[in-house]
């Protein structure tokens, strides 16, 4: 199964595009009138905050399990072309696949994968998977849940 989320990219480049243009215009408003050149400051903050926010939520995810291997990849939405940023990529065997978890937290949606490396020891991968739709973010489930009861079956017979 192949599943991704590319086509968040056209909304999330249109909230970046409002939010600094919100701040451009709150910045060219409160130099120009009087009542709120106390709080310039203050708005320019949030706005800031919500950027930074935003931006760490928003992240590219791509699924692909076809084959002997699963492949996830993370990765940044703005600049992935020119710049690779925030780029996270874990490609493994079925067979190493132990188990995982959905964390989903008030703004931020979560995948973490237990594998086993190649020396026995246990290795934790997160992923980022909050602009994810949820019946895509199901479908991940299934499909890692199928591939731990074929891992479990296996080592039972």
């Amino acid at each position: 199964m192949r599943t991704d989320n590319r086509n968040v990219k056209n909304t999330v480049v249109s909230i970046y595009v409002l939010l600094i243009t919100f701040g451009i215009l709150m910045i060219v408003l409160s130099k120009s009138l009087e009542f709120l050149v106390d709080y310039t400051f203050f708005i320019i903050l949030g706005l800031f905050v919500v950027l930074v926010l935003f931006h760490s939520v928003a992240g590219y995810f791509e699924y692909d399990s076809d084959g002997a291997k699963i492949t996830i990849l993370n990765k940044g939405l703005l600049l992935t072309e020119y710049i690779n940023y925030r780029e996270k990529k874990v490609e493994f065997a079925r067979q190493d696949l132990i188990g995982f978890e959905i964390n989903n937290y008030i703004l931020y949606k979560s995948i973490v994968i237990l594998i086993k490396a190649y020396d026995g020891s246990k290795v934790k991968e997160q992923f980022n998977v909050t602009l994810l739709k949820s019946k895509k973010l199901k479908y991940v489930k299934q499909s890692l849940s199928k591939t731990i009861k074929a891992n479990r079956k296996l080592k039972q017979g």
